[in-house]
């Protein structure tokens, strides 16, 4: 799905401060670890993961095509809104492999509304904001989790975006090949607000 003209014109905040410097993972072939003395990664969109996805919340469906862009950071990394908006829905995911703390932002370009989901939180980050509070472009959303409590996983933020309001604070962040076509409509690639992050 290409960009739309909505978003063409505007100039959004970055998430994470990255580095110059950055490690762009390829999981499609299996795990694909970050060097150690390279402490920022980024994750791809749309990516088939190959024996990444092993908890009961993926197995049963089969679910290993990544809806999202993650960025791996410090824990307690400063995370931004990338645009005005408002909070919109909070939760904290418990099951194991899931989102951990989350936070669901909710914004409008010319009368078109954006959702975009930041998982992997600190759970710090769930005492900052409530639903309904504004937000300005680069307001801290949250900050970056730690294993013990981001649904165990390496320190890093999943953010997807949606073009469909979800109902709960939670979005399909990794689907199966027959949920895949579906699911490439409502959550597009987050790169049309975080600019170009890979080839």
């Amino acid at each position: 799905m290409e960009k739309p003209s909505w978003l063409e014109n505007q100039k959004f905040h970055p998430i994470i401060k990255l580095p110059k410097s950055y490690y762009v993972h390829d999981f499609s072939k299996g795990p694909d670890l970050n060097p150690t003395d390279i402490p920022y990664s980024v994750g791809r969109y749309n990516e088939k993961r190959i024996g990444m996805y092993t908890t009961d919340l993926f197995i049963k469906e089969e679910r290993n095509i990544h809806m999202g862009v993650d960025i791996a950071a410090p824990v307690d990394e400063a995370i931004y809104s990338f645009a005005e908006g408002e909070v919109y829905l909070k939760g904290h995911d418990k099951e194991e492999g899931g989102y951990g703390p989350t936070v669901i932002t909710k914004h409008s370009f010319e009368g078109n509304e954006l959702y975009a989901l930041y998982g992997h939180l600190s759970e710090e980050s769930l005492n900052r904001l409530s639903p309904g509070e504004k937000l300005n472009q680069g307001d801290v959303i949250g900050f970056i989790g730690a294993e013990e409590v981001n649904g165990g996983w390496f320190p890093h933020v999943h953010f997807q975006i949606s073009l469909e309001a979800p109902r709960e604070p939670n979005m399909p962040g990794v689907v199966s090949e027959l949920q895949h076509l579906k699911a490439l409509e409502i959550y597009p690639d987050p790169q049309w607000v975080l600019g170009k992050l890979y080839k």
